[in-house]
């Protein structure tokens, strides 16, 4: 059979390409990589896929945008604004929504995207935080993540400013205050930014390059590591039949993958632009240029920044005045304690339960939530809190929907702050401690059929089948052989086992049987249901189930041998 004209050129081609850049072993690997296949995993495909979308509007939208303050007078297609001073950004945006062809689809597209952008990023991230998904030897994508966040809020909070319309202005006033609360150099802080008092001439074309050139090349870097380390760690992947920490059980990047993330792309941008076409965003002509003595009433942020300014809101009156300097705690406080306890916590966090648990394995298969109770509690705490700041923020418009006094919501929010995350704590801890035990219920006594049988004392029974392998493989995975860092407490001679020695050893011992608290299963699959907590039965164990062998290799968190293969895979269908 003869080779068409077009397959020898493709090979003609391929050869030529390999011969000088010695690709072709790369390029099949590559092809040939797996993907566990999740609908959780399409997080972190809507984030990357919206900010693709955000970097070809915003290309487009630089285009027409004039970052200037300067002023002019409206001339434009908006008849309300016409003839109305206002600066060339003003004016320029408003050109872009009225007179450029496409512009206004651009404009919402753009924005639709900042929000979807957003919203992937913390939802991913709880995914990963509830599957631990974060542990060895995925930290620093964890890191990564948080970062990429933070630079978002500051990314959309700038690019939110550039039209230097009244509602923006004033998110604007409201940056500048909190810089001017920082101690000592508050004020310094403030002059910089804005080239002298506020509002300045400067603002908008500083926060441009910012917003344009700066951050977007920080993200597209931190993106591509993130991706980077993805690739070469190997994905994660659920627990089920057959998945081990040794092989990867997925379909190949090609053709399988490809085609399907492609078709993801096209749809997300199919839904941006369906959303922009008919679901108005930011109209900007309805809140007028800025002007620093006016402000929009019903003013709020978009809802990536709405726990900050919910934080501002909740805050009582306090200010320090010492030696003619005033310390604003009320502005400064809210603006970086909160969101910095949450940010923090989350950075530390997969090291501070490495050291609490001794666990130094590495992990590519996920976590139940339900079997990592105490981590899942304390995630459902951290969005209780974040909530409580998120609807305090809009707490004008609610308390104005539902007829509420302003003061009586901002008080009963100032103790939801406290009391709501540690009320979602103790409730997520007792449901995921239940479905452990129902889980554990399953394994011993079978699944329900619905049959009754009558045994011959007279007594109706219903009869149970064994919980098939598929299910088996999910409910006991991380249940049995985890490594103990508390059982047993002691050797022989009573000596205090290494790592629970003097008082930071018992206080680690103490947090470890909190964070590992679970309803115990047995290490050959069969619990009985009616554990205390702990791993031993004597208070000391860890929630993972019997103690079943481990090797101090495993416990000490040896590297597992690297299985066979050019990327440490196992392809498995």
């Amino acid at each position: 059979m003869t080779k068409s004209k077009t397959t020898e050129a493709l090979e003609d081609t391929g050869r030529f390409l390999d011969d000088r850049l010695r690709a072709a072993r790369a390029v099949r690997s590559a092809l040939r990589k797996l993907y566990p296949d999740h609908w959780t995993f399409l997080l972190g495909e809507i984030a990357l896929y919206s900010f693709v979308i955000l970097l070809l509007t915003g290309t487009f939208l630089t285009f027409f945008f004039q970052p200037s303050m300067s002023e002019v007078i409206y001339h434009g297609i908006y008849t309300p604004l016409r003839g109305v001073r206002m600066s060339e950004a003003y004016a320029s945006t408003l050109n872009i929504s009225f007179d450029v062809r496409g512009g206004l689809l651009m404009r919402q597209i753009h924005h639709w995207a900042a929000l979807l952008f957003m919203a992937a990023i913390f939802v991913h991230m709880l995914r990963i935080f509830f599957t631990g998904a974060y542990r060895k030897p995925r930290e620093l994508n964890w890191l990564i993540g948080i970062v990429l966040f933070t630079l978002g809020l500051v990314e959309g909070l700038f690019g939110y400013s550039l039209p230097d319309d009244l509602l923006s202005g004033t998110g604007l006033k409201i940056t500048q205050g909190v810089l001017e609360t920082i101690p000592i150099v508050g004020t310094y802080a403030s002059f910089f930014l804005f080239g002298g008092e506020y509002p300045g001439n400067l603002i908008i074309p500083r926060l441009y390059v910012i917003h344009v050139l700066l951050i977007p090349a920080l993200l597209l870097g931190l993106i591509s590591a993130h991706l980077f380390f993805m690739y070469h760690q190997k994905h994660t992947q659920m627990p089920s039949k057959g998945r081990t920490e040794r092989n990867v059980v997925g379909a190949p990047a090609y053709p399988y993958f490809a085609a399907k993330t492609s078709a993801f792309f096209l749809f997300i941008f199919a839904v941006l632009a369906l959303m922009s076409t008919f679901a108005q965003i930011n109209p900007i002509w309805l809140y007028g240029p800025y002007n620093p003595l006016a402000i929009t009433a019903g003013s709020q942020p978009d809802f990536y920044l709405g726990p900050l300014e919910g934080a501002l809101r909740i805050m009582p009156a306090w200010e320090w005045n010492v030696f003619g300097h005033t310390f604003a705690f009320n502005v400064f406080i809210p603006a970086l304690v909160p969101l910095g306890i949450i940010f923090t916590g989350a950075a530390l966090w997969p090291f501070l339960e490495q050291w609490i648990t001794g666990d130094r394995r590495e992990h590519h298969v996920n976590d139940r939530p339900r079997n990592a109770a105490t981590r899942t509690a304390i995630g459902m705490a951290a969005v209780t809190f974040w909530g409580v700041l998120w609807l305090e923020g809009a707490n004008d418009v609610i308390a104005d929907q539902l007829q509420i006094p302003l003061f009586t919501l901002t008080w009963i929010a100032r103790f939801a702050v406290i009391l709501g995350p540690i009320i979602a704590y103790w409730v997520t801890k007792r449901i995921c401690l239940g479905l452990q035990r129902k889980d554990a219920h399953l394994l011993e006594h079978g699944v329900e059929t619905g049959i009754i049988r009558q045994l011959p004392s007279g007594e109706y029974v219903e009869l149970t089948k064994p919980v098939d392998e598929d299910k088996r493989a999910v409910l006991e995975y991380g249940r049995v052989g985890a490594p103990q860092l508390t059982g047993p407490p002691t050797d022989a001679d009573e000596v205090p086992a290494p790592g629970t020695r003097g008082p930071l050893g018992r206080m680690r011992t103490r947090l470890d049987r909190v964070i590992t608290e679970g309803i115990p299963i047995e290490a050959d699959g069969h619990g009985n249901g009616h554990g205390d907590g702990h791993g031993d039965g004597n208070g000391h164990g860890n929630g993972h189930g019997s103690p079943a062998a481990v090797t101090a290799g495993e416990q000490e968190g040896a590297r597992p041998a690297e299985p066979s293969g050019t990327d440490g895979e196992d392809a498995a269908h």
